[in-house]
């Protein structure tokens, strides 16, 4: 398929299109996992549903932060007790043994993740202590050939840290960045001077990390146009081979330390699009591929590489070159993706700790999708990763008429086409320039669970 890297920027239909809606890292989405479903059928349905041959995607979730930022959203417990991290990977251990008796049958890892939290809270031994678990309970790779990343604070990395990592096994880094401005990180309370950012992008280029992913965060408070864009400027000098440039969404009631954050402090809407218009003009000048939803990349890098070849997917860990992994999450809250089914571990620390000791599993709630979900996760994938889709593929893939299958979601998309965010022709959907930043929108008229013409609250807004 191809894959234009064009887009327009039309405010009227951007005001007139930012509802509120998913960020489709899965279909169904989380909202609708059920904690009544039990984690025996879940576990049985997963086992039966899934090819023992595939390979498998392995995500483990450190929750420790030695610092809260205020903006953040993620699970995650602060501290500044390190002694607390050996009790939690001691249940994690446990819960791996039992992952590893269900799903690893000797599979390839070809996609390996810690996340957060903060991965690096943990000490280098631990790390190889966790690192060593992973490799006796699945078969990891040892070519340094798979897709092994970890998320890092710039704060909590020294270089025998980085020198630790790539040891182990890892092979890409993510770094949190979000602002260089003093003003707004003393804001969110995240201070990180550019010269430790910049040490670690450096070392871990000199270690031979394949490949380097920045985050910044657009609509924090005292952010300016032109403070972001002088941000914008100096990342691009360092040259990470990926961006994700996320979008602030303030719900102090939901996320407690966004209290913190005054809402007469952070940027008008006005002032938001003006970031975000400037952010991808000034990285697809400077070269980026836009693969979509807040994400850029290299014209070389794997994910712009297989967006080009129609082989991009997404999952819980967002855009991805994996799509024949099963994904076997670990840890407190982590999703898996398995099969038929979808489940999530306990979200609270202690909960899962019992659960874990109680039952060697933590799941607390899930999902397991029916022929109308696959299809319909078929039809948002390929749109929400390559912006276009020949119906004719689904229509064969799944034994359906699409244009009578899909009738009340095609008339739906008439609307699309007359404000230009949508073209279709004969066997083919096309998302236009000026509907790629809408592009959540577009999917959701494809959704089941969403009533159509509604936004809901519970979701972040698109822009």
């Amino acid at each position: 398929m191809s894959s234009s890297n064009r887009i327009q920027w039309d405010i009227d239909l951007i005001r007139r299109y930012d509802l509120s809606g998913p960020r489709y890292t899965s279909y169904p989405t989380a909202l609708q996992f059920d904690p009544e479903l039990s984690a025996a059928a879940l576990v049985d349905r997963a086992q039966g549903s899934t090819i023992k041959e595939s390979p498998l995607s392995l995500y483990v979730h450190i929750p420790f932060c030695e610092h809260v930022c205020y903006y953040c959203a993620c699970n995650k417990v602060i501290t500044r007790r390190r002694d607390k991290a050996q009790p939690y990977l001691d249940v994690l251990y446990r819960e791996m043994e039992q992952l590893s008796n269900w799903y690893s049958s000797d599979r390839q890892v070809n996609q390996l993740h810690w996340g957060g939290g903060t991965p690096t809270f943990i000490a280098d031994d631990q790390m190889r202590e966790l690192m060593g678990e992973l490799r006796r309970n699945f078969n990891l790779r040892d070519d340094d050939q798979g897709d092994y990343s970890i998320e890092i604070d710039p704060r909590e990395a020294q270089d025998t840290t980085l020198a630790v990592l790539r040891e182990i096994g890892f092979n890409r880094v993510s770094l949190g960045v979000q602002d260089l401005d003093a003003k707004v990180q003393e804001a969110v309370n995240r201070i990180q001077p550019i010269e430790q950012t910049r040490r670690v992008l450096e070392t871990s280029r000199e270690l031979g990390f394949k490949s380097i992913n920045m985050d910044l965060i657009y609509g924090l408070p005292h952010q300016t146009l032109s403070g972001f864009n002088a941000t914008l400027e100096t990342v691009i000098g360092m040259s990470p081979d990926r961006l994700s440039v996320f979008n602030y969404a303030h719900l102090p009631d939901r996320f407690r330390s966004q209290r913190h954050i005054k809402a007469e402090d952070l940027p008008s809407p006005e002032t938001k699009l003006q970031i975000l218009q400037s952010t991808i003009e000034r990285l697809l000048d400077a070269g980026y591929v836009y693969i979509g939803m807040d994400h850029f990349a290299k014209p070389d890098d794997e994910l712009a590489l297989a967006q080009a070849n129609g082989q991009l997917h997404r999952n819980f860990q967002g855009y991805t070159t994996h799509s024949d992994c099963d994904l076997v999450a670990m840890g407190v809250s982590a999703i898996s993706q398995i099969g038929d089914v979808y489940y999530q571990n306990e979200h609270d620390i202690n909960a899962y700790t019992q659960a874990v000791e109680d039952h060697r599993h933590a799941i607390r709630r899930g999902v397991t999708l029916n022929q109308d979900d696959h299809i319909r996760r078929s039809v948002i994938t390929q749109l929400i990763c390559h912006f276009e889709l020949v119906p004719s593929r689904i229509a064969q893939q799944y034994a359906i008429d699409f244009e009578q299958y899909f009738k009340a979601e095609l008339d739906d998309l008439k609307t699309f086409t007359a404000d230009g965010l949508v073209e279709i022709e004969h066997d083919l959907i096309r998302v236009t320039p000026a509907g790629r930043l809408l592009i959540r929108r577009i999917c959701m008229a494809f959704d089941a669970y969403i009533p159509r013409e509604q936004a809901t609250a519970r979701y972040s807004r698109i822009i």
